[in-house]
């Protein structure tokens, strides 16, 4: 028997009709749907009146599950697997199952739509030729430190997650690492009802969250390291001497002959 097909689906980030067709049509055909949150599924399925099976596949339980839907795809039956928001495997356990089913050569089929971190990009106003993508920061510790210290010297636009309640000592950890000065650009609820885009230096926009503590999901787009231009060189030392500067009046030699 062949195997089945694993589809990678990616769903909105908030507004239910940002999804495509294709989207609908696997969502609707294949036999089981794999869901971050089967009850936030359940609700994007229902408003476009779709009903297909249900299993929970999430970062708790991913060790535990991924083998269940190995054996589902081996038996010949079709996946798709769905987060919460936006694209499987970009800061999530999705990545988990793909490599499972890539070791035992099981077909995969990425159906591209929403994600944050371009959404964010698309409207941030900042470089995106080149980006790096850092998602969620270790919390604390060590490890937080050395992350902070790495991207100081990154040159390319930076793109964060943040938790709301998470928001404020990232904002400061910026602020003491990356400088105050540095670009943010803070994209919050995109696509939802209270969508908002802040722009400003890291200072500013800490002291505005200070002020006005925020909720929802929170995507930071961070400039990159601004490049330090080289000073202009002056003449060195002797230069006169050596023909370099400027000869006293009356001491210069005959003129040379030249285009005119």
């Amino acid at each position: 028997m062949a195997a089945g097909t694993l589809y990678v689906v990616a769903t909105p980030i908030g507004n239910l009709e940002d999804i495509t067709l294709r989207a609908l049509r696997v969502l609707r055909s294949v036999d089981l749907i794999a869901a971050e949150d089967t009850r936030h599924t359940r609700k994007l399925l229902a408003h476009h009146g779709i009903s297909r099976p249900l299993v929970s596949y999430h970062d708790h339980n991913k060790e535990r599950q991924a083998p269940r839907l190995l054996a589902q795809l081996q038996a010949g039956r079709s996946v798709a697997l769905v987060t919460d928001a936006g694209t499987p495997g970009i800061s999530d356990p999705g990545y988990y199952l793909v490599r499972l089913l890539i070791a035992h050569g099981i077909p995969l089929v990425p159906v591209p739509g929403p994600t944050a971190v371009i959404a964010a990009l698309s409207v941030a106003g900042l470089p995106t030729d080149r980006f790096v993508f850092e998602g969620f920061l270790p919390p604390r510790g060590s490890k937080r430190r050395q992350r902070l210290e790495a991207l100081r010297a990154e040159p390319r636009t930076i793109v964060l997650y943040e938790s709301p309640h998470r928001l404020l000592p990232l904002l400061q950890d910026l602020v003491t690492y990356l400088g105050g000065e540095r670009q943010v650009v803070m994209a919050r609820e995109l696509t939802k009802r209270f969508e908002e885009v802040v722009r400003g230096t890291a200072s500013e926009l800490l002291a505005a969250v200070r002020e006005r503590p925020v909720r929802g999901e929170i995507t930071l787009v961070v400039a990159g390291r601004p490049r330090v231009r080289p000073a202009a060189q002056g003449p060195g030392p002797g230069a006169a001497a050596a023909g370099c500067g400027t000869a006293p009046r009356g001491a210069r030699g005959p003129p040379r002959r030249g285009r005119r």
